[in-house]
């Protein structure tokens, strides 16, 4: 409820600031609105969550299970209210809301230079990492309804989204070259989670421990070669190191913790193709990335209630032992007439996907293919009807298949800045 009121204040705030400020002629203030709105029919139920994926998994959720979050019918999807300004030659800054029907949030609100020398630039705030490909983009500026699976399940719902600080480099060179590195507090849930030190027990301490952010450290690098005026590639390479992975669950009579670190490296390539007919009629665009991620932690199991194991701050089940997991995706879209776009995407979760709690487990991957045709009637506005076939692996070894088929009109608002490559 704080964090509501908070957001929302400083929604109305900004929003009766901004014609004011619109007025100093030092501030150029732009203000645009993302609406956003979903049919979801799960036309046959498979399984909700890949296995191996869903256990700590950290998805909104309307009450209905889905894994995105979407219930059967109509839904008000991802919005946006967006406000950008400009200080001269300085600075630039953004303030991003993101909110459905059920919640509302600062995606970002950052700071960005505009002129440093020899090709650096700085922001700070809270923002989207630059990592991999999709993972800076907002949904609006997506070619499918739904995040691909590897960055939703490897970086949470909304992506790698953190606060911190981020400094990239061009290099002064004929082909764009592109270096970025990010110091940001470590608090996403599928890297870097963090809880803290806990109560001791009964005098036994538990393995969780404070450690002071910031708490993860990335990487990227991209790089476009001068393929002509029609064509355009960009290739990429990103990791990162959590410095602090934690996670607690609660059992009968036990707290379950871990503690350690976890890293994660990843491929991205985008080809664009632009043909100069009106409407995008005969462009082409691909898309791929591949991400790896590994969790090396601590256990140990502590007490909270006695039982025949031992009494309260009990110590039992003191292991270390490594999370192994990995997915890619590849797509592609294609205007086949003007005003007029289809994509086909296909999707595995989980080519490796080793659990190392306990025993330790592996599991088999899941799959996901998808369609889509979108058609955009103005600029600003778009329909998009999506299918989505899920070949989702369950935890107990079985796959059930499902088919889910989704709705989209999205329609951008005022003034709303370009998007990148």
């Amino acid at each position: 409820m704080k964090k509501f009121a908070l957001t929302t204040a400083a929604a109305v705030a900004v929003s009766l600031a901004a014609p004011a400020l619109a007025s100093d002629k030092n501030l150029d203030i732009r203000v645009s609105l993302i609406l956003d709105g979903i049919y979801f029919n799960e036309l046959k139920q498979g399984n909700h969550s890949p296995a191996g994926f869903g256990g700590d998994h950290h998805h909104h959720d309307n009450g209905d299970n889905h894994s995105h979050g979407l219930a059967e019918g109509f839904n008000l999807g991802h919005s946006e209210l967006a406000f950008e300004a400009s200080l001269g030659d300085l600075l630039d800054g953004m303030l991003m809301l993101g909110f459905d029907s059920n919640h509302i949030e600062v995606e970002e609100a950052y700071l960005k230079t505009r002129s440093l020398p020899a090709g650096f630039q700085l922001k700070v705030g809270k923002f989207l990492s630059g990592i991999g490909y999709i993972n800076s983009r907002h949904s609006h500026d997506w070619d499918f309804v739904d995040r691909p699976l590897v960055n939703e399940y490897l970086f949470g719902d909304h992506g790698l989204q953190e606060i911190g600080i981020q400094t990239t480099w061009l290099a002064p060179r004929d082909s764009y070259t592109l270096v970025g590195v990010e110091l940001l507090q470590g608090e996403n849930p599928e890297v870097a989670n963090y809880i803290g030190e806990q109560e001791a027990l009964d005098g036994t301490n538990r393995i969780l421990k404070d450690r002071s952010g910031p708490r993860l450290l990335t990487a990227f690098t991209k790089w476009a070669p001068d393929l002509g005026h029609d064509h355009a590639l960009q290739l990429g390479a990103s990791a990162g190191y959590s410095f602090s992975y934690q996670y607690t669950s609660e059992h009968s009579t036990r707290h379950e913790d871990w503690d350690g670190k976890a890293w994660f490296a990843g491929l991205d390539a985008v080809y664009k193709y632009e043909t100069g007919r009106s409407h995008g009629h005969g462009n082409l665009t691909l898309q791929a990335e591949y991400f790896y991620r590994e969790i090396d932690v601590d256990r140990r199991d502590v007490n909270f209630a006695a039982d025949s194991h031992g009494p309260v701050g009990h110590i039992r089940n003191v292991s270390s032992f490594k999370n192994k997991q990995d997915g890619l995706y590849a797509q592609g879209v294609y205007g086949f007439a003007p005003r007029w776009e289809a994509g086909l995407r296909a999707e595995a979760l989980g080519l490796t996907n080793e659990l190392g709690r306990g025993d330790g487990t592996n599991h088999d991957t899941s799959y996901r293919y998808s369609g889509q045709v979108t058609f955009r009637p103005t600029e600003p506005v778009f329909l998009r009807a999506q299918l989505n076939h899920n070949d989702f692996a369950g935890d107990d070894g079985r796959s059930d298949k499902g088919w889910e088929f989704m709705l989209q009109v999205n329609v951008a608002l005022g003034a709303h800045g370009a998007h990148t490559f």
